[in-house]
């Protein structure tokens, strides 16, 4: 696993399903080329402490069960200029259990920030959102440029469903970023789609709002 890196993401929230089956669907995406769809079911389960030790430093951690697999991603303040659709945020992930209970999970340099941020002290869940989502691999010829997600989320607190989102993500590839790709190309291409509109907002934040 990383141990830690800048997510590059481009977010927009969507009304209604047809921008999501839009883009289940297209050939290309702007002058890039969309791969085959992929959909998988997935649950985010999103932790703190009972005093909220990680949000009052704009923290989030994530812990996402997919495909028999669990991983944590501990997400640092995101940086986003007001009517832009390119976020950017620290990110930390490693290996994990489904269990909430960060001792017992394997050592990475999530784990160990994670507990230094805690204190160790036991971690809650606040939210959790279940998850299905397309991904289509975005490529500009040989050149990977990143992950397209049209995501359908059900918003659950105590495992009761408080609301419902239509989202979709394009996480940039680092490598391709690293080599030079512009994203403002790929964003006007998405924000040219009816019904897509920017999203200020990460799921979380959606997710506590919906729960407020």
């Amino acid at each position: 696993m990383s141990a830690g890196r800048i997510e590059a993401e481009l977010k927009f929230r969507a009304g209604d399903e047809l921008p999501l089956l839009s883009l289940g669907a297209a050939a290309t995406l702007g002058t890039a080329e969309l791969g085959e769809a992929h959909v998988v079911d997935e649950v985010d389960r999103y932790l703190d402490t009972a005093d909220l030790r990680l949000s009052a430093v704009r923290w989030a951690c994530r812990l996402r069960s997919r495909e028999g697999r669990t991983v944590v991603s501990l997400k640092g303040p995101a940086e986003h200029v007001a009517g832009a659709t390119l976020h950017l945020r620290p990110e930390l992930e490693g290996p994990a259990t489904p269990e909430p209970d960060a001792a017992g999970w394997p050592p990475s340099a999530a784990r160990a920030r994670l507990l230094e941020m805690t204190g160790g002290e036991p971690l809650v869940e606040r939210l959790a959102l279940a998850q299905r989502r397309m991904e289509r691999e975005v490529r500009d010829g040989r050149r990977r440029s990143g992950l397209l997600s049209m995501d359908r989320v059900r918003v659950l607190r105590a495992g009761a469903e408080i609301g419902q989102l239509l989202l979709v993500e394009l996480e940039l590839d680092p490598a391709a970023l690293a080599a030079g790709l512009d994203p403002r190309p790929l964003a006007a291409a998405l924000q040219a789609i009816g019904g897509l509109l920017p999203d200020p907002l990460t799921k979380l934040e959606h997710a506590l709002r919906m729960g407020s």
